[in-house]
Parts: structure tokens; sequence; C-alpha cells
């Protein structure tokens, strides 16, 4: 953007709230920074607000106090919090449209667009930080367990099989851990294996929703879990990412996390290998397809066009194929368009470092079915809370998998029939 010459206005502060830590938060300020480098009428400035459910409260309270950034990052729980927001937030769509671009979502991933749009098609929010979850493995654990450090295991059986082997032989003192269990192990368990996580297409078609996590596929599989904590094989970390230092400090062999957790495991030095999500081997559809996390940018109602206009210059700058390509690259999140994903396979970045690109083919692999398009309740944060609270009193050895399911629906279903 040329500037009129002679200009000598004070350029207008945009505050952007966000989650990131470590080599994430690296990128955050490198892109405000290359933002703000590139014209002088907008300075973006990041503001970290804690945990991402410590954000999304943070924008709440901002809200009630009238006192909102201009963006706020949420993460993909929060998407139907936002979504009930009526008036608190202004569409994507209509922002950049308002800084005179015109918002076309064929460009972007359609898995992507899909989870961030209203039923008629229209984004609400930026998808900044989209990820999948995935598999890591540090290769010199495999090694000193006499486990194949080419061949990655593909089912969640294997997986507890080999993290069994890694603590049996002494290659680590725990086999396997995992961050994000909600996420993880309920969420994307269901999409993965094409399994109900609720009725109503999991609240997509409709907001009356019943929970379907006590079923059998779920039950066998939190057993499974349970049973590896007892021998000390599986090690629980905690609610978010937190699981995450198990696995970089080289105490846990196998993780399952976040594709955005990569930079900090390139940084860490780790020779780690990339494996796809592990699925349930009796799971008839298995694997059908992942369903994005990581986060999203929404922007607050009730700000100045100079700001909207401001808002558009930056959501086009993130746009570019460069530095979507760039952010895929060194963050290990998606790109959010369809070049970027383009221009990153043709520059051979996939065939030079394995398994970058499975978090993509994951999501993309397979087209959405009734169980795999999403979750989307106006509560799930809370849902996830129930369900934290129940995993933990089952991994103490406090009570077994079924209890533990059965405990999640019932509380569950009483907080969404509260929602209502």
């Amino acid at each position: 953007m040329i500037a009129g010459a002679g200009q000598a206005f004070a350029a207008t502060e945009l505050q952007w709230w966000h989650a990131m830590t470590g080599a994430n938060n690296e990128v955050v300020e490198t892109l405000a920074k290359e933002f703000n480098e590139s014209q002088d009428e907008y300075t973006i400035t990041p503001v970290f607000k804690g945990t991402y459910p410590e954000t999304l409260n943070a924008g709440i309270a901002a809200f009630r106090a009238k006192q909102m950034p201009a963006i706020i990052q949420v993460f993909d729980v929060g998407t139907g919090v936002m979504m009930g927001a009526e008036g608190a937030v202004k569409p994507i769509a209509e922002v950049l449209e308002a800084g005179g671009y015109t918002f076309d979502k064929s460009q972007y991933l359609p898995g992507i667009v899909a989870y961030y749009s209203k039923p008629d098609g229209t984004m609400l929010s930026f998808p900044y930080n989209s990820s999948s979850p995935i598999l890591y493995y540090n290769k010199d654990i495999f090694e000193k367990a006499g486990l194949d450090v080419d061949n990655p295991p593909k089912t969640w059986q294997a997986v507890f099989e080999a993290a069994r082997k890694i603590k049996e032989s002494g290659a680590a003192d725990c086999g396997y851990t995992s961050t994000w269990l909600t996420w993880i192990h309920l969420e994307n368990f269901a999409a993965w294996n094409d399994v109900p996580y609720g009725t109503q297409e999991n609240g997509l078609a409709g907001t009356d929703v019943e929970l379907k996590l006590n079923e059998p596929v779920y039950v066998e599989h939190f057993q499974a879990l349970a049973d590896l904590a007892k021998e000390g094989v599986f090690r629980y970390g905690g609610r978010t990412s937190e699981a995450k230092q198990l696995f970089l400090s080289g105490e846990c062999g196998i993780l399952t996390e976040s594709s955005g957790g990569l930079g900090d495991v390139v940084k860490s030095g780790i020779n780690y290998g990339i494996g796809q999500l592990p699925y349930d081997e009796n799971a008839e559809g298995a694997p059908q397809n992942t369903i994005p996390g990581g986060a999203s940018l929404w922007v607050f109602g009730g700000k100045s066009d100079e700001e909207y206009k401001g808002i558009a210059e930056f959501f086009n700058f993130l746009s570019q194929t460069d530095i979507q390509g760039r952010l895929h690259q060194a963050s290990g999140y998606l790109p959010v368009t369809k070049a970027a994903y383009e221009a990153t396979k043709t520059s051979g970045f996939y065939d030079e470092n394995p398994g970058r690109e499975t978090p993509i083919t994951q999501m993309m692999g397979k087209e959405p079915t009734a169980n795999s398009r999403g979750v989307r309740l106006p509560n799930l944060p809370q849902i996830r809370d129930i369900a934290n609270e129940q995993f933990e009193a089952m991994l103490a050895g406090d009570q077994d998998a079924q209890t533990t399911m059965d405990k999640i629906v019932e509380q569950g279903n009483e907080a969404i029939a509260e929602a209502q």
C-alpha cells in the first residue's frame, strides 16, 4: 500500500490477542513485524493472553466491558461460542469486502472453510492456524526398543503394543503420552473412525444433541488407556498441550499431538518421525477424515471503518501464498489456501520432509460424513471440562472406563440441555 505524500498521521493500532507460546509465538511476532514494516498506516500489536481457554475468556470479559481488541484468536471448540454471540463479531467475509477485497472461499482448503462457516457458507473467521492431530515418535527410543524406525504404528492397538515394548525394554520411562485427550481421543477419534460423537450430526444439524461417547468403541479405547496408565506405560501430562514436554524431554517415546506442535519438536533436536493419527482396527469406516484443531482469528463488531480496513489489509497479507507457505512449513499448521499447499508441494518440501503432508491428507483424503464434519456445540469447552475431570479420575485408578464414559454422557447431556 502506498501512503499519501507527506502523510503525518499516526498509524492505527490494532491489537491481536493470541494464545501462542514457544516457537509459534515467535511466528506471531515475526508476522506482525513484517506486516508493520510493509506499510505505515496500521500497526498490529500482538498481546499474549494465556492458554486457548484463557484467551477466549479474556475476549468474553473484554466484550462485556466494551474494551475489545480488533482481532482475537479463538481455538476450534470456541467456534460455537463465537457463532452464538450475535452482533459481537463481524464475519471475516464482510471485513475483507469492506476493505476492498473480494472474498473467494474457493481459494481456501474446503475442510477448513466448512468448519469456520455458517450453514449458508459465509465464512465467519480467518483460519489462521488450523491443525490436525498426528503421531510423533522418537526414532532413537524406537531403535533401542527393537521397533521399526521407518514404520510407525498405524492403529491404536499397534500404538499400545509398541508403547508396552518401549517400557518393558527400558528404552524409555514411558511408552506413550498424549496432549488434548478431548480433541484427539474424543472429537477426532469419532471423526477418524467414522463413529458418532453425538446425535444431530454432532451438533451441526441442531443444538438438541445427545452424546454417544459411552458406546463400546469409546469404552474399549479408554479402558486400554486406563490399563496402560496403571502399568506405567501411558503417562498423563495434562488437559491441553502439557504432555508435549514429556516427549521433548525423552521421557516418553510416542506422542499424539497437534501438527502445530512441530515447531517445538524441531527446536528440541530430537531424532523424530511423524506418523498418521492412529485409528481403531475394529472401526469399519476407519480411517475417515480428521477435523481441524488449532484456532482462527475473529474480528469484533463495533470497530471503526478505518480499523476494519486495517484488519482487511492484515488478513490479505496473511493470505499471501509465500506467507502461508512459510507459516505452514515453519509451524506444522496447515496452509489455509490451496495455492500455498500447491506451492509447497511443487517446491519438493514434502519429498524432503517425510510426514509433513500427513496432516493435510488426513483432513482432505475423504469427503466428510455426518460423523466427521466436526463437533459444534454452544458449550463444547464445558463438555471438555466435564470429560477431563472424569478422565483424570479414571487415570488415577478411581473408576473404570465404562463408569467414566457414562458420567461424561450423563453430565454432558445435562450441560447441553441447560444451554438450550
